[in-house]
This record gives structure tokens, C-alpha cells and sequence, in this order.
């Protein structure tokens, strides 16, 4: 293996600059792949993971391409390895060259040998590999501007809409909101630089409302989470702090994105949501959060780098930012290692000793049973948890290990609030119910 792959420390001090989650995640594509993210690094021109920090915070200029085509083979090669053996194309023998799948076009095979001892397990996920591997092209075009699309006003109150087939009954044909995008000039450049085949247009607008609907997620898990715990958005403003935010609700982010909120909650008296993350990304909703009021009937946006427990020690409890009526956290991450534990712990003490109404979201079900467990050892008073009937449409693959089950963002939820009362430690542990009306 060429070049030397940088260790993780065994935990991680906490503190402001210590960014857990993104950069575990990024190291940890080796354990599959060894060198896979020092190819990484290689495509984007970087010598090591600081530098690829400091261009995603905007510290440093960001990755220059010469054009399109450059950019998108180079996100490409970022996934090319045996999905069997593992081979990076530098380990190859010479004359040997990776081949794609010719069904999923996602995933790659060293020898005939190798994809055939592959197939049995690929077999199970190809299809779904398949729009994996659509939707991150597609992707791009949250960044041109193309997405998110419009939506429209709310036609039912919140507590009718229960999940995305209420949300879409609302929305009417979606079909020239669709068609605007798949024509748009900007899809043209991608498919005229992808090295692919452009799907056909059916599967583009599948692979479009995927992508709106993993942005949409958010604004209405956020939703969801002020009606199970009976916050009412017009008596008064309420303030939401989405702890742990980090580079996926972050980079790019906009004022407006969170604005699904505003239709949710027609004439609400004042909706304030503030990222607060190590690993928040500088950007247009890097401002003080609000002290009083803000705006009625609209969502405010504002963000604050640093642990959660931080912030409110810093900003919270000196008065420079309001009081949480609700918290957040999509995807805390905090079973994965024992540095995440250390950096969550007092933040988790927090929410539970000043009995914040709280809510998160998983990746999938091992991640919510993992995460149930550790805030039951915490004495949570866990109020409820299960499947999120706002889960993002779009699948996730692993980018080391293309052949296991897929997860989708915000696909499951729990809730809790305060401490645990003693005569409830002492019943069994059935405190596992699931969101109905």
C-alpha cells in the first residue's frame, strides 16, 4: 500500500475543534478497503484529512477542477475497488483493469473470478445499487441550485399528515415541477459529463423526488418531533436546537431550508432553528442565534460551532440565545465509538437533568436498538421510538462495502425527556411504543 494511513487516536479529547463523527467515518472506509481514503484524498488533490477539512469549512480554497467531466470521473474513481477482493487499481496486475457492473453501474470487479464469487451477495442489492448510483449524480443539483423544488401550501392541518402519502396528496402532479428540472441546463451538463448513460426520464424523476425527499426530511422530522411532544408553534415562539449538525445538514446549507416548516404551521407565532455542531460549515446561516422574538410566521436559521453542552454553557446560560423548547439530532452517532461517547455524554446529562424534550433520528433499526440501549443506561425517560414515516426515499450505500443492506436518513426515531422516576426502572423494559395517532 502506498503512502502511510493516518491512526485514530483510541478516543477523542472533547472540544470545540475536535470534529468525531465526519472524521471516524472517513477513516473508517480503510477497514474495509485499506488505502481507500488516501485514494480519496489523492482525487481531491489533498495530502491528508486537514486539508480536506479546511476546504469543506471554506478555510481553504475548495478542490478545482479543469472542467465537468474531470470532477464527476473523479468522484467515480473514489468507488473503484473490488466489491470481492478489495483491489485498489494501483494493486491490479499489470494488463488488469477494474469492470463495472453492467446492471447496477456501481460497483467493480478485478477478474470475471471475482464477480462471479461476488454475485450471490451482489445479486440481493444490485437493483437498489443501481439508484445509488443515479442519485449521487443527481445530487449535484442541490448544490447548482436545480433543488430543492418548490413546494407548495399546506392543505390539511399537521396532525393529518402522517407520512409521505399524505405529504404528496397535497402537493398535486409533481410531474411539471419533475420535467423543469430534468430539462434544466444544468442536468444536461451532468449527463453530458458522467461517463454514463443517462437514465431514462421515468427513473430521473424517481431518482429526483429521492433526493428532494432526504432534504425534506428534515423540516418534517422536525415537525413531527414539536407534535409528539404536544408543542404548540401558535400560542408562542418556540426554539429548536439541532445538536450535533454537522457537514450534511450544514454544507450548502440556506436561510430558507427549513422554510417546510412555515407551510407545516401556517401563521406560527416564530420557529427558531440553530445547527450547533463541531462540525458545523461555515455559510450564509453562520449568525448569532436569536435573543428575543423573532419573525412570526417564519423559520429562522442560525448556527454555532462547538458541543452541544457548550453551547449552552457559553450562549445558553449567559443569555445570548434562547432557551430550547425542543432538541434535535439527526444521526448523533454517539454508540459508534468511545470518543463520540465521550463528546455526547455531557451534552446527553444535559438534555436529560434539565428535562429538554429531545428527539433523534438513526440510520437504521441496529443503530436506533444500539442507541435505546445506551440512553436507557442513562435513565432516560425514553417516551417512545420507531420507523419515521418521514424517512429520507433515498438509499445510502456504504461506500466500502457496496454489497450490505442500504440505510436511509432519519429512518427511524426516539424520543425522551428528563429522568427516568424510580418505580419506572423497577418494570420491565417495555418502553419501546411507536408514534400513532
Amino acid at each position: 500500500m502506498s503512502g502511510q494511513i493516518p491512526a485514530l487516536p483510541e478516543s477523542f479529547a472533547p472540544g470545540i475543534d475536535g470534529v468525531f463523527s465526519d472524521r471516524v467515518g472517513f477513516y473508517s472506509l480503510d477497514s474495509n478497503v485499506p488505502g481507500l481514503s488516501k485514494v480519496i484524498l489523492n482525487k481531491l488533490n489533498m495530502k491528508d484529512y486537514g486539508e480536506y477539512r479546511a476546504a469543506i469549512e471554506g478555510k481553504t480554497k475548495g478542490v478545482a477542477f479543469r472542467n465537468y467531466k474531470e470532477m464527476f470521473q473523479k468522484m467515480e474513481e473514489t468507488f473503484k475497488f473490488c466489491a470481492s477482493c478489495n483491489k485498489l487499481p494501483e494493486h491490479l496486475s499489470e494488463g488488469q483493469t477494474l469492470k463495472r457492473c453492467v446492471k447496477c453501474l456501481n460497483v467493480y470487479y478485478c477478474t470475471k473470478e471475482c464477480q462471479k464469487k461476488d454475485w450471490p451477495q451482489h445479486k440481493m442489492f444490485c437493483k437498489k445499487l443501481r439508484l445509488v448510483a443515479v442519485d449521487r449524480l443527481v445530487e449535484w443539483l442541490m448544490f447548482t441550485g436545480d433543488l430543492p423544488f418548490t413546494t407548495e401550501k399546506w392543505s390539511l392541518p399537521a396532525a393529518e399528515v402522517k407520512g409521505w402519502d399524505d405529504w404528496l396528496a397535497m402537493q398535486g402532479d409533481l410531474t411539471p415541477r419533475l420535467d423543469a428540472i430534468l430539462s434544466s441546463t444544468n442536468m444536461g451538463v451532468l449527463w453530458k459529463n458522467a461517463s454514463r448513460p443517462q437514465p431514462e426520464d421515468a427513473d430521473l424523476r424517481e431518482s429526483v423526488w429521492r433526493v428532494e425527499s432526504e432534504f425534506l426530511s428534515r423540516a418534517l422530522s422536525v415537525g413531527m418531533a414539536i407534535r409528539l411532544f404536544g408543542l404548540d408553534p401558535y400560542f408562542k415562539p418556540l426554539t429548536i436546537h439541532l445538536a450535533g449538525a454537522g457537514l450534511n445538514e450544514t454544507m450548502g446549507a440556506r436561510l430558507t431550508d427549513f422554510d417546510e416548516l412555515d407551510r407545516m404551521f401556517p401563521g406560527h407565532k416564530g420557529l427558531e432553528v440553530v445547527m450547533v455542531g463541531p462540525e458545523v460549515v461555515d455559510g450564509p446561516i453562520m449568525r448569532p442565534p436569536l435573543t428575543n422574538f423573532g419573525p412570526k410566521t417564519k423559520t429562522f436559521i442560525s448556527a454555532y460551532k462547538g458541543l452541544y453542552h457548550q453551547f449552552y454553557e457559553n450562549m445558553v446560560e449567559t443569555k445570548k440565545a434562547a432557551k430550547p423548547n425542543l432538541v434535535v439530532g439527526f444521526h448523533p452517532g454517539f454508540h459508534a465509538t468511545q470518543g463520540l461517547g465521550e463528546g455526547w455524554l455531557p451534552s446527553l446529562l444535559l438534555l436529560r437533568d434539565f428535562n429538554i424534550p429531545s428527539f433523534f433520528t438513526m440510520f437504521n433499526e441496529m443503530e436506533l436498538n444500539y442507541s435505546l440501549q445506551i440512553l436507557s443506561e442513562l435513565e432516560m425517560n425514553i417516551k417512545g421510538s420507531g420507523p419515521n414515516p418521514f424517512s429520507s426515499q433515498k438509499p445510502e450505500q456504504v461506500q466500502a462495502c457496496p454489497n450490505k443492506p442500504p440505510s436511509y436518513c432519519n429512518s427511524h426515531f426516539l424520543y425522551f425527556q428528563g429522568l427516568l422516576e424510580q418505580e419506572e426502572l423497577e418494570q420491565p423494559d417495555n418502553y419501546r411504543t411507536y408514534w400513532k395517532d
